[in-house]
């Protein structure tokens, strides 16, 4: 049985989207009857087709009777994520010959890090790097070469924006195969106490430094659960990942097996077998579901209540911020991982991981359990994990108890009764805010504003002394159409480090927050933002504002005679040090939509 709520948000978001998810499955269907699209290309667009491939692949490819696999990667090695990728191909391409078709490479996106990027002009580029990364993978399955797509991609913006593009290619098979998380390096507790230590002036630059090399150490994801790892749960979740393949160690022989394993399984579910699974069957308004419930049992990225309604949205399925606010109330929090605890994926893997929670949560009946999945069986039967049995990839029952109750719970004995992930409302607009890692006596902030425009204002107000006291910093003209609304996770440690010293601290903020924002409370992605008007803009330094996480509020206390009659604030942009995408992006953001729509939204 599904849970009552659960049913009831799955079933009206396919009546609401009826005619736009109607639509996209009537061009997908109209692709899929054309049948492999290799055989219609013209003698020449062939010949160039396979032109670089080996004697045995041109052959194949020739005479058109062997499904080729496209490979869409996010390869470099600059980013510890996806430097493992560099191996991928070859093994994709043994592992394809071995099923009896060929793979290609069929192109690249780009794959930016916001760990480099936090606090730098680069940051403005990406949220908008998404959209970029759903049109680069988009061309690179534009030649009609391809019967199914494999998608290497982990972090941020780089899923979603995979993603995407596989909606827009959803009569192709699409799988995602992850690299995995890097071995544990020093606690995230340790790094985090060093980072506010920095931030007070108490320890220098090498000692930072010296706690972040500790930290980030060798190539896989980083091992906080925030927006990378949070992709990876949910494209598990939502059945395009194998079972239990999220947070297998890369450069491994069960990583290997998995990534061989997904190119098979790719191959196996195209239109010239028996078992064709297009991505438009799995990515179905049940999955999206599963996604939003996955990411509140494990309080996941604030980041994709963004990309996960435009993820839909590509696939014409209209998913709302009341959808994640109803199914917040009934789905409880069952991880405790770093910024929601001290234990980092690692831990929660051995813990039971992915398949332990997904089993947690069908026999709570939070799951579709009928939603489809790359393997052919439903996601119900994802309570699986991966093992090699003498070399041979296997699949076994997750563990029935959590071997780590500190870590991950059963459903009955949660860590909280909902995930902490709120979506809040009030004379301000709409705001999101995460209180999974936030201590229950500050789900409540009523203090002064205090205005800013820049989180360089923040930095600077607080070297000068000028933060010791109770407020809540509104920082705004930060979204998509003012810079691109960047992460704002360099105010963490200088929030937490007021707030550690008593006061009462909250921000408010047009902008977002990292993935791994943690215990400084904060309202993000306030709509509509000032850049467009919203009522961000008529707050006044001591205006008293007052953020009730428990009771979803965010007001601004003004009487709405006064409220209405001020003036909105203007933001000369140009006086602020330029991103790279500000110029870049300019056209972009004057007709993107707002967070409510997933931002810069395809759809």
């Amino acid at each position: 049985m599904v849970q009552e709520t659960v049913a009831r948000v799955t079933a009206r978001i396919i009546e609401r989207s009826r005619p736009t998810r109607e639509a996209y499955l009537s061009r997908m269907e109209a692709m899929a009857r054309k049948g492999p699209r290799r055989g219609a290309l013209g003698c020449a667009n062939l010949a160039h087709g396979f032109a670089a491939c080996g004697v045995h692949d041109k052959a194949e490819l020739r005479a058109d009777i062997v499904p080729n696999l496209g490979i869409v990667t996010a390869y470099n090695d600059m980013l510890s994520a996806h430097q493992p990728y560099e191996g991928f191909p070859a093994i994709i391409k043994q592992a394809a010959r071995e099923a009896g078709g060929v793979a290609q490479v069929a192109g690249g996106v780009p794959a930016m890090c916001d760990g480099v990027t936090q606090g730098r002009a680069g940051m403005e580029m990406s949220l908008f790097s998404r959209d970029v990364i759903a049109l680069s993978a988009s061309i690179a399955l534009s030649h009609d070469m391809f019967d199914a797509a494999v998608f290497l991609g982990i972090c941020d913006k780089i899923v979603p924006g995979l993603v995407i593009a596989a909606q827009a290619y959803g009569h192709l098979p699409a799988v995602f195969i992850p690299a995995g998380p890097m071995p544990s390096g020093i606690s995230n507790d340790q790094k985090s106490k060093v980072r506010q230590l920095y931030a007070e002036g108490k320890v220098d630059r090498a000692e930072l430094l010296e706690a972040e090399a500790a930290s980030y150490h060798s190539a896989g994801t980083c091992t906080f659960y925030g927006t990378a790892n949070s992709n990876q749960m949910l494209m598990e979740a939502m059945g395009l990942h194998l079972p239990g393949a999220s947070f297998v160690n890369p450069n491994t022989p069960l990583r290997d097996a998995l990534t061989a394993a997904a190119a098979k399984r790719a191959l196996a579910i195209t239109a010239l077998g028996n078992e064709y699974t297009p991505a438009s069957q799995i990515l179905d308004e049940r999955a999206f579901v599963n996604g939003v419930v996955a990411l509140h049992a494990t309080g996941g990225s604030t980041n994709h209540v963004i990309h996960l309604v435009a993820m839909a949205r590509a696939g014409g399925i209209i998913l709302t911020l009341a959808d994640f606010g109803e199914l917040s109330q009934v789905v409880p929090l069952l991880t405790r991982i770093y910024p929601n605890g001290s234990a980092d994926v690692n831990h929660f893997s051995a813990a039971g991981g992915t398949g332990y929670l997904i089993g947690e949560l069908l026999k709570a009946g939070l799951l579709n359990p009928d939603a489809k999945t790359v393997t052919g069986a439903p996601v119900a039967d994802y309570a699986k994990e991966p093992y090699l049995d003498n070399g041979e990839l296997k699949f076994r029952d997750a563990p029935s108890a959590s071997l780590d109750p500190s870590v991950l719970r059963p459903f009955g004995e949660p860590f909280s009764a909902d995930g902490g992930l709120k979506v809040l409302s009030g004379n301000l607009g709409s705001a999101v805010i995460k209180i999974s890692a936030v201590a229950p006596e500050r789900h409540l902030v009523r203090a002064p504003a205090l205005i800013f425009h820049a989180q360089e204002e923040v930095e600077a107000a607080f070297k000068a002394g000028e933060l010791n006291r109770d407020f809540i910093a509104v920082v705004r003209f930060q979204g998509v159409k003012a810079i691109g609304m960047p992460e704002l996770h360099k105010l963490t440690p200088i929030l937490a480090s007021v707030m550690a010293h008593g006061h009462q601290v909250a921000l408010v903020t047009d902008g977002r927050m990292s993935g791994a924002s943690g215990k400084v409370p904060a309202a993000i992605h306030v709509s509509p933002e000032a850049q467009a008007g919203g009522p961000i803009g008529k707050i006044r330094a001591g205006d008293m504002i007052t953020l009730d996480a428990a009771a979803g509020t965010l007001m601004v206390e003004i009487s709405p005679e006064e409220f209405e009659r001020r003036e909105l604030a203007t933001c000369d942009l140009e006086a602020y040090e330029h991103g790279y995408g500000r110029e870049l992006f300019h056209t972009f953001r004057m007709v993107a939509s707002g967070p409510e729509l997933g931002a810069s939204s395809i759809s």
